[in-house]
């Protein structure tokens, strides 16, 4: 098996009570992507079109990794962020939290591992792990082929 083609990470945290800064100020790091409950969310720029948040967000978004290294991505986004564990307590009693990933397979046989330091890491913090995984073969697609690390539709 070989390793994937890239992966991508982004911690979201989100609810109801959820202030944007006074989450950065916690964590000490800036999101990527912020917000509050009530705001309007641009979704089409192109258009303008937008929808109103139905609760406050805060991302972070790592770059991608080529090739894929999800175990080291986990790394380097809590090594930006406060490790403090009451903090994590908190959060977790007080809001939706977590770790959205993307893995973008070179073959229709790739591999991944996280370490169970990270394993730990995440569970310690109360992160639920979401795995969206990317398959290139038109088989598996069915209805796309993978071009540029993203399925893209067949007309």
């Amino acid at each position: 098996m070989s390793s994937l083609e890239h992966t991508a990470a982004c911690l979201r945290i989100w609810g109801e009570e959820l202030i944007p800064d006074e989450l950065t100020h916690a964590l000490g790091a800036q999101p990527s992507f912020s917000h509050l409950k009530g705001d309007t969310i641009v979704v089409n720029a192109r258009t303008g079109a937008g929808r109103i948040a139905k609760t406050g967000a805060w991302q972070l978004t790592l770059e991608k990794r080529t090739p894929g290294d999800l175990d080291e991505q986990i790394d380097e986004l809590f090594a930006r962020l406060n490790h403090a564990p009451a903090l994590w307590a908190s959060l977790q009693s007080r809001f939706e939290l977590d770790l959205y990933c993307g893995l973008f397979m070179d073959t229709s046989n790739d591999s991944a591992a996280i370490s169970p330091r990270n394993m730990r890491l995440l569970g310690e913090r109360g992160i639920e792990l979401r795995l969206e995984i990317y398959d290139p073969t038109r088989e598996a697609a069915g209805i796309g082929r993978f071009r540029r690390g993203r399925l893209q539709w067949r007309r």
